[in-house]
């Protein structure tokens, strides 16, 4: 089950299509889907978890906590729309594109692509384009 939780004002539009493109991901990625909650929040919201739980003093556009086991993905993906807001407006491009972006960043992750490396952020980057290319 996909999940859509708000710690901010901002709210999905079109949040079932959202959780179908999400859903078709993983299915296509080999994985099967458990219970992914994401959580729409602000700056602060985010930088205090950052903080707490990752001891990294420092803004980012999202954080998520995987709990998947094996093939069967749960986790928790904290988004900040501001964060992502300012991105957007950084790299010229609309709100919704960069949103979207980060949105299947996080489920990425959980299928087991990284982004540490050069090489590894490459191959997320095409896979992030891939599946943008299909919602």
């Amino acid at each position: 089950m996909i999940s859509f939780n708000y710690e901010t004002n901002f709210e999905l539009e079109q949040p079932d299509q959202i959780s179908k493109w999400i859903s078709n991901t993983i299915t296509e990625e080999n994985c099967k889907q458990g219970e992914i909650n994401y959580i729409f929040c602000s700056d602060e919201y985010l930088h205090k978890i950052n903080v707490e739980f990752l001891n990294h003093d420092t803004l980012t556009d999202i954080i998520s906590f995987d709990y998947s086991v094996g093939k069967e993905l749960h986790g928790d993906i904290y988004i900040s729309v501001e964060r992502v807001e300012e991105n957007a407006s950084e790299f010229n491009v609309k709100f919704k594109d960069e949103l979207a972006r980060v949105i299947i960043h996080g489920v990425l992750h959980y299928c087991g692509y990284k982004d540490k490396s050069d090489e590894d952020t490459e191959l997320m980057r095409s896979k992030e384009d891939y599946y943008l290319g299909k919602r």
